[in-house]
């Protein structure tokens, strides 16, 4: 039985499927510019979105972070009771400095953003079966498995996203995922491992499949990319 949680919570179809949260950006007294990834850029986008007139706050879905109960779906409990260490975090997220910080403030200004990015994603997958397409602004941490971080990326969230909708949503099994990044991604074992049967993975280290079934992409454009998720039936397009 699935566990509780509020990141399957209906959402009014006056907004669109696009999932963002001001808590999304990562700002700590300069330390995130220590990394040469931009932890404001989500920001920007829709900050760009606005000026343009394309989007306002009440035509967008505002992300929730995801709890503990939601992350050990595929996380271990091993795994997150060690990104209670600061040294841990930082070597995840290459930021050599937050090992001087107290865990609690790396929690607050580190992990609750990537927490929060990370329960995007799953509310993108039950949008994109409902509305037949969504975009969460953040996420796509390609580097994380069940046990092990990295390259920024602390929580496994497009692993997270397909196992809610195999557990919760009736009639998806099977799940593609299409990286258009520009390297060989760390992981999806979590996935594959678990459902060897249902996931299908495609790669692109410039070496993208000649062929591909289903239309989806990751985009990037200048300092910012985002995840299109949408649905064809029985299958997930993330």
């Amino acid at each position: 039985m699935p566990h509780e949680t509020q990141l399957y919570e209906d959402i009014p179809t006056s907004r669109w499927p696009i999932v963002y949260s001001t808590d999304y950006n990562i700002t700590f007294i300069g330390l995130e510019k220590l990394h040469p990834f931009d932890s404001g850029k989500w920001g920007k986008i829709i900050n760009f979105l606005r000026d343009e007139k394309l989007i306002t706050d009440d035509t967008i879905v505002t992300a929730k972070e995801a709890t503990e109960d939601d992350l050990l779906v595929v996380h271990t409990r091993r795994y997150i009771n060690k990104l209670k260490w600061s040294f841990v975090v930082a070597t995840i997220t290459e930021i050599p400095p937050l090992v001087l910080l107290p865990n609690f403030l790396v929690q607050r200004r580190v992990l609750k953003p990537l927490r929060t990015q990370t329960g995007g994603t799953i509310m993108a997958g039950k949008l994109a079966i409902e509305r037949g397409w969504a975009i969460n602004v953040g996420g796509g941490f390609h580097h994380c498995s069940s046990d092990k971080g990295g390259g920024f990326c602390a929580y496994a969230d497009i692993t997270l996203a397909i196992k809610f909708l195999f557990e919760r949503v009736e009639g998806v099994s099977k799940a593609t995922i299409i990286d258009l990044d520009a390297h060989q991604v760390l992981d999806y074992t979590v996935v594959e491992s678990s459902f060897t049967d249902f996931v299908h993975r495609l790669v692109s280290d410039f070496r993208l499949q000649s062929y591909i079934r289903f239309c989806c992409a990751f985009s990037s454009v200048c300092y910012f990319s985002f995840g299109i998720m949408r649905s064809y039936g029985e299958e997930c397009t993330v």
